[in-house]
């Protein structure tokens, strides 16, 4: 019976991806695309991921579950014990004997690319030999302490954390790696680590889902062509327009989330032109929580969002937190 199951697949996109990738996807019978790692069977990666981001690749692969494979489709990455497909129209099948092999026992599943040691020594070390260095300094347990800072709001002191987050996060554009420092889901700092990649693909489906309207994002994947009347008369019965807040993420030539929003789902004609030279990220998420975040994130073209990294600034040198574990969401690496 488990053979009859749909294959769980994490999708890890890189540079050259096809464009119509995750609706090819979408429409495969037998697949079913998951938000974690940790949910999934076989690590799909589509297009080639650069050297700088093989790391958090690596990472990613060892999240999964045992029995796992990974899979390379249009891709020139090489990963122990994977295997490759080329073609679109054998991808469903290629994944579903993959799936059925791994649990028949008659594949192999993969061992972890990376040594089982925690991110930071810490055995040992400190006054109590748990990392730990005075108050509240070094790395108990492997980990580093969040410090208190003022919340944006009302100044009041609150734990800020700083991490990295991407490239392979589903709510976010393939190939972005920010640094952000957060209290509680509030954004107070941004840099980029990694521009998104290049590529023609649309977002408002995953618009949609931020939304919490996954039915409707699903019905956008599957859709021929963006001029579908029911799809976007559904749209506007959903109220998602509404439930964007009027102004977020608004730029200097006056667009905003919900202007945005009704031209990537096609409700709309260009009546703009999108003016990003002198806009950064830091200027559009700073103070924002995660959720908004996520939406304005979403909301541009891809040549423009990767003009607004182009102004934002570069983590400083020993910010970034991918080193540690905990510091790099990898899919979460995501």
């Amino acid at each position: 019976m488990a053979e009859l199951a749909e294959v769980p697949v994490f999708v890890a996109f890189g540079e050259g991806a096809p464009a119509d990738a995750a609706s090819v996807l979408v429409k495969t019978p037998g697949l079913r695309v998951v938000e974690t790692p940790r949910a999934a069977a076989v690590l799909l990666v589509v297009g080639t991921i650069p050297e700088a981001l093989i790391p958090p690749l690596h990472r990613l692969h060892d999240q999964l579950p045992h029995p796992r494979a990974s899979v390379l489709w249009h891709s020139r990455n090489e990963l122990p014990g994977a295997t490759r497909v080329e073609e679109i129209a054998t991808i469903g099948a290629f994944l579903r004997v993959i799936h059925r092999d791994l649990l028949a026992g008659n594949l192999k599943t993969e061992p972890d690319i990376l040594p089982d040691a925690p991110p930071n020594e810490w055995r040992g070390i400190g006054p109590h030999g748990q990392g730990g260095k005075g108050m509240m300094g070094g790395t108990p347990y492997g980990r580093t302490m969040a410090m208190t800072a003022a919340d944006l709001r009302d100044g009041l002191e609150l734990d800020a954390y700083t991490a990295d987050f991407g490239p392979f996060l589903p709510m976010l554009p393939p190939g972005l790696v920010l640094t952000l420092t957060l209290q509680g889901d509030m954004i107070q700092k941004v840099a980029v680590a990694h521009p998104p990649f290049e590529t023609q693909e649309k977002r408002g489906w995953v618009l949609l889902n931020l939304l919490g309207l996954p039915a409707l994002a699903e019905r956008m994947l599957r859709a021929t062509n963006i001029g579908n009347a029911t799809l976007k008369r559904l749209i506007r019965l959903s109220g998602a327009r509404a439930a964007i807040p009027e102004g977020l993420g608004r730029t200097h030539d006056g667009s905003d989330v919900r202007t945005r929003f009704d031209l990537l789902i096609g409700t709309s004609e260009p009546i703009f032109n999108l003016h990003v030279q002198q806009t950064g990220l830091d200027d559009l998420l700073i103070g924002l929580e995660w959720h908004e975040a996520m939406l304005v994130l979403n909301s541009f073209d891809n040549a423009s969002l990767r003009a607004i990294c182009a102004n934002t600034s570069n983590p400083e040198p020993g910010a970034m937190a991918g080193g540690m574990d905990h510091g790099v969401h990898a899919g979460h690496m995501s």
